[in-house]
Order: C-alpha cells, then structure tokens, then sequence
C-alpha cells in the first residue's frame, strides 16, 4: 500500500510543493497516453490511495473527485496516437507528464515520478512502482485513469465495433478480433505490432525529407 514517506522525506529536505506524476494508457493499442499531476495537501488526508489498477472503476471515481476537490493542485495531460507513433510510446508518455507539470495551477518544487526521470528543470525523483508506494504518485495514477477512461467511453460512441467502453483500447481478444475484422482506425497506435499487422494501408514509417521532422517537433 502506498504511504506519505516519500512526500515526508521530501517536505524534511525543505520541498513544500511537491507533485506525484503517472501515465494511463501506455500499454493501450487506441488513443492517447494520459498523465495526471497532483500535488496534495498535507493538511487534507485522502483516505483509501492507491494505485489505480488495484481499484474498482466506481472507487476510483469516488477518490478522483475527492483529489479534485482536496488536493492544493492537478492537472491532467495526454499525448495522442500521432505523437507515440513519431516519438514511441516511452516518450510520448514522458510528454504527457511533462505537460502534466507545466499545465499545473500552481508551481511545484519537486516532483515523484512513477519510474521515470522527465526532462524539466526541477528536481525529481523517480520510484519504481511508485503507484504502489507513494500517495502524490497514486493520485495520480488515479485521475489519469479516471479521465482516460471517460475518453474511451466517448469515443465507444464514435466506434461501437471496437468495444472501447469494455476494453478501454487494450488488446483483448474482442478489440483484436474487430481489428482483424474491420482494421484499425486513425486514431489506433500504428507503431504497436498488433495494429500494424492488422492495418490494411501501408503503415506510415516516418517523414519523408528529414527537414520536415523539424516542424513536429517536441516543445
């Protein structure tokens, strides 16, 4: 379960904003990654953290809009298929965090990253299954599978075929037979192997003059 010791040490070293960073989505073969930053208050315990995979849908709800509504600040960010194609899906999800961070209603001072390092000058720290180990982290990991869940849920509307309310884009045996059956659609991660092999069109393998690479650059 996880605990405040990471965001105590921290507070100890003189940190008083200190934001916990994760990603949902990264293993999905549909649709963006999402990243969430939290940064909570000390002063307003949120009873019942915990990493998101280990929560039913109706609690983690319950918990996301208690973070909402305790923490000193959130934000939730994404990269979408496009990007994970260009840049792969590691990246893609460091992005999501990033902007995560930089979309943030207040400054942070220090950041806990659920296994990861990101390319920000703040000072960090990364935990391995830091979703199980640390309270910022799971929250987390708790509103940004909330908001991509309710993304999936939108666009089941959009394509019924694929079951996303279900599968949430993950490579189930159902999700992968409509892949077989009617192949992907352009917002499926053509960079992951199932929906390549599975894809009709010839997959897209990077731009054509080097220059243009230049254009979609990472900011």
């Amino acid at each position: 379960m996880p605990t405040s010791r990471h965001e105590r040490d921290l507070r100890r070293a003189g940190y008083r904003a200190i934001a916990g960073l994760d990603e949902a989505g990264r293993g999905a073969l549909f649709g963006p990654v999402f990243a969430a930053a939290v940064i909570l208050d000390p002063e307003k315990p949120i009873r019942g953290l915990d990493d998101s995979k280990q929560l039913a849908p109706e609690r983690r709800e319950i918990l996301a809009g208690r973070i909402r509504e305790r923490a000193r600040a959130w934000a939730v960010a994404a990269a979408d298929a496009f990007e994970i194609d260009h840049w792969n899906i590691l990246e893609a999800a460091r992005l999501a965090m990033r902007r995560a961070v930089e979309q943030l209603p207040a400054p942070c001072d220090c950041l806990l990253v659920d296994a990861v390092r990101l390319d920000l000058a703040v000072p960090q720290r990364a935990l391995i299954h830091g979703d199980a180990l640390c309270f910022s982290i799971a929250a987390a990991s708790i509103l940004a599978k909330v908001a991509r869940d309710t993304a999936l849920d939108a666009w089941d509307a959009v394509f019924p075929e694929y079951g996303f309310k279900d599968n949430k884009g993950y490579g189930t045996p159902e999700h992968l037979a409509a892949l077989e059956r009617l192949g992907p659609t352009t917002l499926h991660r053509f960079s992951f192997e199932p929906v390549r092999n599975l894809s009709r069109y010839e997959s897209w393998a990077g731009y054509p003059i080097p220059q243009q690479g230049e254009l979609f650059a990472c900011p």
